[in-house]
């Protein structure tokens, strides 16, 4: 039973990782394609890729596993995980960098481990809140006051990329708690409950705007997004936190502000401001302390 349980400990680690290298890399994919698009538009475009891919595994499961599903839950992780966070999400990436969203949301593994406290009881260290007080200094100096001086908008997308990390706070919390239901099932209903729900938002910045024209390396990142960064990715997250106390997937999360980072410097040449340099210290600082080994409250 140990070994089984081991076993599974090790497979929700694995997922995590492959979930944090996709989701690390999409903050300069969702610039690029953001710069090309109106970005609640390309919100649109992007979830409907990914129920695309994951209808066809749900409909293979629903028929195999037809047991009654929490849809009240299923709507608010709907709404929480991909309606309101890409509308937010893309909006924030139209006016700030790829490296300076992916710093922000450094403050997701924050986000999570307080209300998992709370509501989740699990513990919350001396060393997680002290990490927790330098993250957040560390982001208010990359994505407000390193920042502010650097285009029009770009507190507005701060603070909207900061409103999709506490979407996904809700998200994450929801989802720990159905996760005795079929990940698969779970993970493709929520999604396309939120796509749905997304339609009238893209709809209406289309008889705004116009359809845009839409590059192929456009499409191609539209793709990655749909079909890495939402279906498979979202699946391995909740596949992960079936086995993973939430506090310690909000750990692995710390990695998506440093891989987010890297690709953008390599990839798009993004630069920080000095403030914003001293900002990502504080950030990696706190995601350092927060990881610390502690000790868990058990698991029910």
């Amino acid at each position: 039973m140990d070994n089984n349980n081991g076993s599974i400990h090790t497979k929700g680690l694995i997922s995590i990782f492959i979930v944090m290298l996709i989701w690390g890399s999409s903050f300069s994919v969702t610039k690029f394609v953001v710069s090309e698009l109106p970005p609640l538009t390309a919100a649109t475009i992007r979830n409907t890729i990914a129920c695309i891919a994951l209808l066809p595994f749900y409909i293979v499961r629903r028929r195999k596993n037809r047991a009654a599903l929490p849809w009240g839950k299923l709507t608010l992780m709907g709404l929480s995980g991909t309606t309101f966070y890409y509308l937010c999400f893309n909006t924030g990436m139209h006016y700030i960098p790829a490296s300076t969203g992916a710093i922000i949301e450094g403050l997701v593994p924050v986000a999570i481990a307080v209300p998992a406290a709370f509501f989740l009881k699990e513990q919350l260290s001396a060393k997680l809140v002290a990490g927790i007080v330098l993250s957040v200094a560390g982001v208010i100096l990359v994505g407000f006051v390193g920042n502010s001086g650097k285009a029009d908008g770009s507190v507005l997308g701060s603070t909207l990329i900061v409103a999709a990390v506490c979407l996904w706070s809700v998200y994450t919390l929801l989802s720990r708690t159905v996760k005795d239901h079929d990940t698969l099932q779970v993970t493709a209903v929520s999604m396309m409950i939120g796509t749905v729900l997304s339609v009238p938002f893209g709809w209406m910045q289309v008889q705004q705007l116009g359809w845009p024209e839409i590059s192929w390396k456009a499409w191609l990142g539209l793709c990655y997004c749909g079909i890495l960064a939402s279906a498979v990715a979202y699946f391995l997250y909740n596949k992960a936190l079936e086995s993973l106390p939430a506090t310690q997937v909000g750990n692995f999360l710390n990695l998506n502000p440093v891989i987010g980072a890297i690709v953008a410097f390599t990839f798009l040449h993004e630069s920080f401001t000095g403030l914003q340099w001293a900002g990502g210290i504080l950030v990696l600082a706190g995601i350092w302390l927060s990881s610390q080994k502690r000790t868990t409250l058990p698991e029910k």
